[in-house]
């Protein structure tokens, strides 16, 4: 019982993230293209139909971009593996250029829509491709959707160059924005990240013996094939529907997993929650500079994300480095 509880995440510090977050949002809720105050806040239909929805997404979109990221380094064994290494992204990219060249950008989800389909769709083809009977070969699965990764891009630029009076909309959405954020993608959103971080979190301990290999995994008693099955089924579709929402937020996933490992160590069972916040608020943070910093204009929220976190990053390595 001992051992657990000294395993498992500290209450008291996913309270102070919580916390934490929590008056993030808050504060989100008052800054951007139109400032509030908090008298004008439940009266406003822009606070109420636009500026909440969004927080919320951003805050959705973090938590499973993070969780997913902290997951894929532990099924893959690979500190370099992100949420989108499965071709996800390049997937819902293609999706989303397709819809749209073919104007579906007034219909309801119509950009998103065709971003998720094809995003699953990708990621259908690529298990295919690395399962071979009832066992799936990881260094397949990593390669194949590297490969169909660079295969999708090119016919991405491909698009652009033959449609370049569109090529603006596709590349903003291809860096990531919650800019058309509403309250029918966090409905759609929240069940998903509820349920997939649900499981995560279920199998911390999996995905710990999974760090030492599949075979001394099988000998402590893990049913390797079916934990990777369900943790790649649960984070898939939290990275599909995340990326068809609101397009590629790039470096989240690996960043923050990282960030958090070299402060409270490797155990998963505080990893994942531990990211799950760190990940909603890193987001938050840069979704409210997106929409602030060159008002009434906006910035991509995946470029801010790479901006902010790869120095972030590097200081938190140094530092560590000089620690050990």
């Amino acid at each position: 019982m001992k051992s657990t509880a000294r395993h498992s995440a500290n209450p008291w510090v996913v309270a102070a993230l919580t916390l934490l977050l929590l008056a993030a949002m808050a504060a989100s809720c008052l800054f951007g293209a139109v400032d509030f105050g908090w008298s004008d806040l439940w009266h406003s239909p822009i606070f109420l139909q636009l500026r909440l929805p969004r927080v919320i997404m951003s805050v959705l979109v973090g938590a499973v971009l993070s969780v997913c990221g902290a997951a894929y380094q532990s099924i893959f064994r690979n500190p370099l593996t992100d949420p989108y290494v499965l071709g996800v992204s390049s997937g819902a990219s293609l999706g989303a250029a397709a819809a749209i060249l073919l104007g579906l950008e007034t219909f309801l989800w119509g950009v998103g829509g065709m971003a998720l389909v094809a995003a699953l769709l990708t990621v259908l083809l690529i298990y295919r491709i690395a399962s071979i009977g009832n066992r799936m070969h990881t260094t397949t699965l990593l390669l194949t959707g590297v490969c169909l990764t660079l295969l999708i891009s090119a016919l991405i630029s491909f698009l652009m160059v033959l449609n370049q009076e569109k090529m603006d909309a596709i590349i903003f959405w291809t860096m990531g924005s919650f800019g058309s954020s509403g309250w029918m993608d966090v409905w759609m959103m929240a069940p998903v990240a509820v349920l997939g971080i649900g499981v995560v979190l279920w199998y911390g301990r999996d995905l710990n013996l999974l760090l030492a290999g599949s075979e001394a995994a099988k000998s402590m008693g893990c049913e390797v094939e079916k934990v990777k099955r369900v943790l790649l089924l649960a984070t898939t579709l939290m990275v599909a529907f995340a990326v068809s929402s609101c397009g590629v937020v790039g470096f989240v996933g690996l960043i923050v997993p990282h960030a958090v490992r070299l402060v409270a160590g490797p155990d998963n069972r505080r990893v994942v929650p531990y990211s799950m916040l760190c990940g909603a608020l890193f987001v938050l943070v840069c979704d409210t500079l997106a929409r602030t910093l060159l008002r009434p204009s906006e910035l991509p929220v995946g470029s801010l994300t790479s901006m902010v976190g790869a120095p972030l990053f590097i200081y938190l390595l140094y530092k560590h480095k000089r620690s050990c």
